[in-house]
């Protein structure tokens, strides 16, 4: 496991040590406007058996009817079942992961989106990393793997090859996210950010990159939205970003002297020697198929194009999300102390999220 900043004296002293489920709590920030009731009733059952193990809190920032419509359906689960605190920001999930983490019952927090699926033994793996470090960052894998997941897999394992990927989940000490005040909610790429902040206050990440934790994957109109946003996150790290924003150039450079066919090809086999670095990392041949690394390419393909798209957004004043526009895909974070946690429902304050039954 991969291991960033050390421990700093910024971060307040942690609590009760962990090694198993029992005294840690999952937290789940969504909104959920007019999903199908099979869905409902499948989170439903996903809460129940999470319940079983650790206390769980679903912070809902749907609409009126759909918030009481999923009080009734995850009623009887065991979830707590909140409306987020307001938080400023143009992200809405960190209002959610801020209320959630903030308002926990326990020193260990599991954060996840609402289509990453834990079992215990990823439960009890990220929670006993998590008693060494103040936030850990498993790997998601797609399960089941249609076509566009496949695809996006690729680009997971490229992120693999040249350190860790971003999850759709990280645990993090309570205590830690409450001594660095929460963290920024005017960002796209808000786990990256999180991470930055942690380590601003001198807290300790470390990828668990073995630890494999299973992902609903999105249909395929969603992914299809996605690729944009997920090229503007290059913003977030510039060295990135420029490499990127080469590759066209390059193609069409090549293919002006003539040599388009062999730079096509020696990006390809590039591309795929790359992600089958990251598929072998840390055990992942167990859990990505020999033909994995080979969606590499497409994923390039689409990266060359959409990264300039996403240049193009960030000239119009930053890429569309939620209804707006967010100019920032992640920021410097600031230290300890200097975040905004006296906004939110802090433990142990009058402005605690109401409950929905």
């Amino acid at each position: 496991m991969g291991v960033s900043a050390p421990r700093g004296p910024a971060i307040a002293p942690a609590g009760t040590r962990h090694t198993a489920e029992h005294g840690a709590e999952y937290v789940v920030p969504l909104r959920w406007d007019g999903r199908p009731d099979g869905e409902v009733a499948e989170m439903g059952s996903y809460l129940r058996s999470l319940t079983r193990l650790l206390d769980v809190t679903v912070v809902d920032g749907s609409g009126e009817e759909d918030f009481a419509r999923h009080a009734r359906a995850w009623r009887g689960t065991g979830a707590r079942h909140v409306r987020p605190q307001p938080w400023p920001g143009r992200n809405g999930k960190v209002a959610g992961v801020v209320t959630g983490v903030l308002a926990s019952r326990h020193e260990l927090v599991v954060v996840a989106d609402d289509d990453v699926r834990y079992g215990p033994a990823e439960l009890r793996a990220v929670l006993g990393a998590l008693a060494a470090a103040d936030a850990v960052r498993p790997q998601n894998v797609f399960s089941p793997a249609p076509w566009h997941a496949r695809w996006d897999t690729a680009r997971s394992l490229v992120n693999r090859a040249f350190g860790a990927d971003y999850p759709g989940t990280i645990a993090v000490r309570r205590s830690t996210f409450e001594a660095m005040g929460g963290y920024d909610g005017d960002v796209l790429f808000e786990n990256l950010q999180m991470l930055r902040t942690v380590e601003a206050a001198g807290g300790r990440v470390v990828a668990a990159s073995g630890v494999y934790v299973r992902r609903l994957p999105p249909t395929a109109r969603h992914f299809a939205g996605q690729r944009v946003r997920q090229a503007y996150d290059d913003f977030a790290q510039p060295w990135r970003l420029a490499v990127e924003a080469s590759w066209l150039p390059l193609l069409a450079l090549a293919a002006v002297r003539g040599r388009g066919r062999a730079a096509v090809g020696l990006g390809a086999l590039t591309a795929v020697a790359v992600a089958e670095v990251g598929r072998r990392r840390h055990g992942g041949r167990a859990h990505y198929p020999p033909t994995a690394a080979l969606w590499a390419p497409l994923w390039a393909a689409e990266r060359a194009v959409c990264v300039w798209a996403a240049i193009g957004a960030r000239a119009r004043g930053g890429v569309r999300y939620a209804g707006g526009r967010v100019p920032h895909a992640a920021k410097p974070a600031v230290p300890a102390g200097v975040g905004r946690v006296s906004g939110a429902a802090a433990p142990g304050s009058s402005a605690r999220p109401a409950t929905a039954g």
